[in-house]
């Protein structure tokens, strides 16, 4: 349905961007032949009409191939999901066929050993055999379940790496971890994937070296104009004065710098019981009057 929509509009769009020079010249020529006669000759009105088509031309013309544009890259981009979603679901369907089938036939043979057998030694390897098999078992149904499921924005792969560095970030402190992030895959260019990544891990080094916190977050949400926030937090013994004049505290500053080189806002703050670094990239559509 998406898909009529977008092609009824771009033909629409095609019609106007075909029509609005004839009708451009239509109505000038009714104009002066109508209005401007007595005032303009027509040596002047034959010389003006292709200003007029080119004045028209460049603004609504222009506009409406930039619509066009954009129209036609969201159709392809909902092209590449839909033939990402069918390669996972092929994916799934070949897991299930194949692995998925052999290793409840595996686990069947299993159960018939176990029964033929009378040596305790070889019931306890049936056994043994039987469990690893069962978890195998229980990871590939778990596959498949996620390969029919539409990709989130936490399971991009660049995503991945933030959510093992709090995962690393919880083990050696104690601390228990939360990651949140909603930021889409294409909402970010490759140098800002690149920059927000290293910002984060300064942060989560801070939080290892002094926070000694509890919780952890990881929040990346984005402002709804464009733009994103990503936060990290931690329920820690917080900042003792500025943390970005304390000495030999290089790490924030590092986090300060690399925002301030990609025109990001930086926070460093306590809100309540928690440490709150923030970044922060202003969407344009926010920045419009």
């Amino acid at each position: 349905m998406r898909r009529m929509d977008n092609g009824n509009k771009d033909r629409r769009i095609k019609w106007l961007i075909l029509l609005i020079p004839t009708i451009t010249i239509g109505l000038w020529e009714y104009v002066r032949h109508a209005f401007l006669l007595p005032y303009v000759s027509m040596d002047l009105g034959n010389l003006l009409a292709p200003f007029i088509v080119l004045a028209v031309t460049l603004t609504l013309v222009r506009s409406l191939f930039t619509r066009m544009e954009q129209s036609q890259m969201a159709l392809q981009r909902e092209k590449e999901a839909k033939a990402a979603l069918e390669e996972r679901e092929s994916l799934a369907r070949e897991l299930h066929d194949g692995i998925s089938q052999s290793m409840f036939l595996l686990a069947v043979k299993l159960d018939q050993l176990d029964e033929l057998s009378r040596e305790e030694p070889v019931r306890e390897l049936a056994g043994g055999l039987r469990e690893t098999v069962r978890v195998m078992h229980e990871d590939v149904r778990q596959a498949i379940a996620n390969l029919r499921q539409p990709p989130s924005p936490e399971s991009a792969a660049w995503v991945v790496p933030l959510r093992e560095l709090l995962g690393e970030t919880a083990e050696l402190t104690g601390a228990r971890a939360e990651f949140v992030w909603t930021i889409r895959d294409d909402g970010l260019t490759d140098k800002e994937k690149i920059e927000l990544h290293a910002c984060v891990r300064e942060a989560l080094v801070n939080v290892r070296k002094h926070a000694r916190a509890s919780h952890v977050y990881v929040i990346g949400e984005p402002d709804g104009a464009g733009g994103f926030r990503c936060r990290i937090e931690d329920d820690g013994v917080g900042f003792g004065g500025d943390p970005l004049q304390a000495q030999g505290r290089f790490g924030l500053r590092m986090v300060r710098d690399r925002a301030e080189a990609m025109g990001w806002s930086f926070l460093a703050e306590r809100r309540g019981d928690r440490t709150v670094v923030e970044l922060a990239k202003r969407g344009k559509r926010a920045e419009q009057p």
